[in-house]
């Protein structure tokens, strides 16, 4: 293809183009509304899905961050007075991470918030619109992943 042809096709809107830019706009939201997977709500979800305490370095497992970001955003958390560091009972050289009560608070705030959203995010569809919505998402998505996979086997 030329680039005036490149440039034309960009210009118009195709419905792949707005499946791919619905996508993006869901992904965003969700990243936003539901604390991505590596800010302060994530974080503070996390710790209380776990019982309110978990070794920093499970945590870090978890969430799928740097161990700066995570320190980072841990640092943020006590400073807000949400957590508190202390050192592990079974084993000094470990940090674990506590929730504080205002802590606990803000995590059952988010999670009845999380599950208000869950429970009206789809109402729009019924619930075999739901079904068949899914089962299109899951096939789109082991396509993506076989793409990803082709893609980190080119580049070795």
């Amino acid at each position: 293809m030329t680039d005036i042809e490149l440039r034309e096709s960009l210009a118009y809107s195709t419905t792949v183009r707005r499946l791919l830019q619905n996508l993006g706009y869901f992904g965003h939201f969700l990243h936003v509304h539901a604390g991505g997977r590596s800010g302060k709500q994530h974080i503070l979800t996390a710790i209380y899905q776990n019982g309110g305490n978990i070794a920093q370095s499970d945590l870090a497992k978890q969430s799928c961050v740097s161990t700066a970001s995570l320190s980072e955003v841990i640092a943020k958390l006590e400073t807000g007075g949400f957590i508190s560091r202390v050192r592990s009972a079974t084993d000094g050289r470990q940090l674990d991470i506590q929730l504080t009560p205002a802590g606990t608070e803000k995590a059952r705030e988010l999670v009845a918030a999380k599950l208000a959203f869950e429970n009206e995010a789809f109402t729009c569809l019924d619930e075999d619109k739901r079904a068949e919505l899914l089962d299109m998402l899951d096939r789109i998505a082991a396509n993506w992943r076989a793409i990803e996979a082709r893609e980190r086997e080119e580049a070795c």
